[in-house]
């Protein structure tokens, strides 16, 4: 499982989204470009570089500077926000993208999605905002697209996407649980890279990812930003969670009791599962 690093840019700015609003964006750093830096050196695999402007407001004045941080780190970057035509995937690919993500334009003009995927294979992923009934959201969680999560995944994987960047609407990634479940959906239907974009609460969530396996198939990434600025845990200790072997250990009651609760989540249904704690101590083997 590899680890992106995320690094939001607004108003030329590197900044936090505590829930996805852009006008409730705190700024962090006045050179993103040393940010993207920074995570690179302290281990990180992949960046996702996001332009708010250019996803917000049609406003493509970082575009510049998406070059600029491409250019300064050695790893692959993927680039979103406001890519919605061939001549700005091209921009982004031309300036050294790795892969470029899509997202509103993936779910409401899947002609020009399919176009793309063949002119340019394994470049294009899509990036899937998912509320909790498993609707997808659009134009920066402002609308419900009508679509589902599974069917989206059978009609993007089909058009050639590279793969898939999920994130949950309006979750509050330092205190909410990832979705497991769609995760594990996500994996029972295609064979592509799936990526928890959504950001973890600490460690212990970064173990239940890496736990979950659908017929073979793992989670591809993780994305972490905040929860490392916010101090919960640095880039270098995610690391080495990500790598280490964990041996066998004994629980009391109390502890699974506790643990239950900790990973429960809800099914399509709304019915409560402990699937997610079940691979969290299949992890732990």
């Amino acid at each position: 499982m590899d680890l992106y690093a995320r690094v939001n840019i607004l108003e030329g700015r590197a900044v936090r989204l505590p829930r996805g609003d852009v006008n409730e964006a705190i700024f962090l750093d006045a050179d993103p470009v040393a940010r993207a830096r920074g995570w690179v050196s302290k281990g990180a695999d992949r960046l996702l570089v996001v332009d708010l402007d250019a996803a917000a407001r049609g406003d493509y004045r970082n575009r510049p500077l998406l070059g600029e941080i491409i250019e300064a780190v050695d790893v692959p970057v993927v680039v979103a926000g406001g890519v919605r035509s061939t001549a700005e995937v091209e921009r982004l690919l031309d300036a050294g993208a790795w892969r470029v993500g899509m997202g509103t334009v993936a779910i409401v003009d899947q002609v020009l999605f399919w176009e793309l995927c063949r002119s340019h294979p394994g470049r294009i992923m899509v990036s899937l905002d998912v509320r909790a009934d498993e609707e997808l959201a659009i134009r920066g969680w402002t609308e419900g697209s009508g679509l589902q999560l599974e069917e989206a995944l059978i009609e993007l994987s089909s058009a050639g996407a590279v793969g898939f960047m999920m994130t949950e609407v309006g979750r509050d990634a330092l205190v909410e649980p990832p979705n497991y479940d769609a995760l594990r959906l996500a994996l029972s239907i295609v064979d592509e890279e799936v990526v928890a974009a959504g950001g973890v609460r600490d460690l212990e969530d970064i173990d239940a990812l890496r736990a979950i396996e659908v017929d073979g198939k793992r989670i591809a990434g993780v994305v972490v930003g905040r929860e490392v600025t916010a101090g919960r845990f640095t880039i270098e200790e995610a690391k080495a969670r990500m790598e280490a072997e964990r041996p066998r250990r004994p629980w009391t009651a109390k502890d699974l009791e506790a643990l239950v609760a900790r990973y429960q989540t809800v099914d399509p249904e709304g019915a409560p599962t402990a699937r997610a704690f079940v691979d969290w101590v299949l992890s732990q083997r």
